[in-house]
């Protein structure tokens, strides 16, 4: 079970301010654990001792950083039990997806450690002419300043890292926040650095409600502010970050295409489509939203999709034979029946599902859903996904890209030029061929275009974006 109380991390350790946010346990909504906030006066001392911890950080040789980074490693495998059930009580995950959330937590800050010692330069070639003769350039990367963090609810282990491990990485010190309704992972994340050797000040670990914590975005001292979260609340904070560099990873409303060769791979893709669009309760910016299906095959993976849906457990996020556990809370859930319902007085059908209870709402697949609805063009968060047919794969294509967002795509095809057009012409910052728009390997480069945001993930990705570029000119002689 979860402690009694949490602290908070401020310049390295713990302190137990107070014990004013209440975390719930997003199944039985009851209170599972209190969590000391920090207030503007505990944000302004972070960023001041971050600011501090720069030249430290600087100093901080990539083999102590990658030494700090593998004692996390090591520490999350033998606190891997009770990481997973944390993860399950605060943001109502699955166990199941939960231990696999811990898995991901502990892939991302391996290959941070690796990318710890290879942050590597580059010669540049400077004798294009012969006013250059004589001149070499030298380039390498150094770390950007003291960065701001604003971590979602929704992989509150592993979105989490995606920021603290690259940042350990590349020398930086930060200041985060994690996600009110889910900071508990992010806290036992902080204990675990507090036992490191990390120059003091470089990092503080924050819980904070949104109105107090406009110093994450608008602070001067930072020179970088990397937030996950809903488009809405990016594009916002962008507006207000001043001159520090901003990086985005917001919202999507995934698309999958499934060509008219897959009539026999159905089971296969049926059990992608289910997972894609339903697993952790949607609540996924890569998650399965819109299902494009070729005619010629529609009426069978229809049938079989509608079947799985309704197979799918819902209940107890403890239970391991769950699959489907409560939104975050019950107003997201209400939100989104609003969604189903206006969908269906514009003429939309539910196949399958439509039950929603509280928080809990069960897998759910229309079809005929008009691409004017708020369920169509916006991100539904949520465990409901729309079916719809096509005749041309061009005309697919087209109808993904009819979307604000960008995030990734999911295409099923055995043909390699309709994998090649798709990666072409698809708007998104990823492709993904034969599988769902929802997988994601924690090394590759991950983000979007047009409202899903700006800059990339994906450690070494990262370590680009939280660092700069440094020339050097030597002239040979004078």
């Amino acid at each position: 079970m979860l402690n009694k109380t949490y602290p908070y991390y401020l310049a390295n350790q713990a302190v137990a301010a107070n014990t004013d946010l209440e975390v719930t346990d997003k199944f039985s909504g009851e209170v599972a654990t209190r969590v000391a906030m920090a207030d503007a006066a505990a944000i302004d001392k972070a960023i001041g001792f971050a600011v501090e911890a720069m030249p430290a950080m600087r100093a901080f040789a990539p083999f102590k950083r990658q030494a700090v980074l593998e004692h996390c490693v090591k520490r999350f495998r033998e606190r891997y039990d009770e990481l997973a059930l944390a993860l399950c009580i605060e943001a109502g995950k699955p166990i199941n997806d939960s231990k696999g959330e811990v898995t991901r937590l502990i892939d991302t800050f391996k290959v941070a450690a690796e990318e710890a010692v290879r942050i590597d330069g580059e010669i540049v070639n400077l004798q294009i002419s012969p006013r250059a003769n004589g001149y070499h350039g030298y380039v390498k990367r150094v770390p950007i300043g003291p960065c701001s963090f604003i971590s979602p609810f929704n992989f509150p282990l592993n979105l989490t890292a995606h920021k603290v491990a690259p940042a350990i990485a590349a020398g930086l010190p930060f200041v985060l926040k994690p996600a009110s309704r889910t900071p508990v992972g992010a806290l036992i994340m902080g204990e675990i650095l507090a036992e490191t050797d990390l120059p003091k000040g470089a990092f503080s670990i924050l819980p904070a409600h949104r109105d107090g914590a406009d110093l994450f975005t608008t602070d001067e001292r930072f020179k970088l502010l990397s937030f996950t979260g809903s488009p809405a609340v990016g594009w916002e904070l962008k507006k207000k970050a001043g001159k520090k560099k901003v990086i985005l990873e917001l919202g999507g409303n995934a698309a999958a295409i499934v060509d008219g060769d897959q009539g026999g791979n159905l089971d296969y893709v049926v059990d992608r489509l289910a997972f894609g669009a339903f697993y952790q309760s949607g609540q996924s910016c890569i998650g399965v939203q819109r299902i494009l299906v070729h005619a010629s095959i529609y009426d069978a993976l229809r049938e079989k999709l509608i079947a799985k849906t309704r197979s799918l457990v819902m209940g107890d996020p403890k239970d391991e034979n769950t699959f489907v556990g409560p939104m975050i809370s019950e107003s997201e859930s209400k939100r989104l029946a609003g969604w189903m319902e206006s969908a269906v007085q514009a003429g939309a059908t539910i196949v399958a599902g439509g039950k929603v209870d509280g928080a809990m709402f069960e897998a759910t697949l229309l079809e005929g859903v008009k691409r004017d609805t708020d369920l169509y063009r916006k991100e539904a968060f949520g465990p409901v996904a729309i079916l719809e047919r096509f005749d041309d794969f061009g005309a697919a294509l087209a109808t993904v890209n009819d979307s604000d967002f960008g995030l990734q795509a999911g295409v099923f095809t055995d043909s390699l030029a309709h994998a090649h057009r798709a990666w072409d012409e698809l708007e998104v910052g990823g492709v993904v061929i034969n599988d769902v728009p929802s997988f994601r390997v924690d090394n590759m480069p991950y983000g979007g275009v047009k409202d899903s945001g700006l800059g990339r993930e994906g450690v070494r990705y990262a370590i680009e974006d939280m660092t700069e570029l440094r020339l050097m000119v030597m002239r040979e002689t004078w």
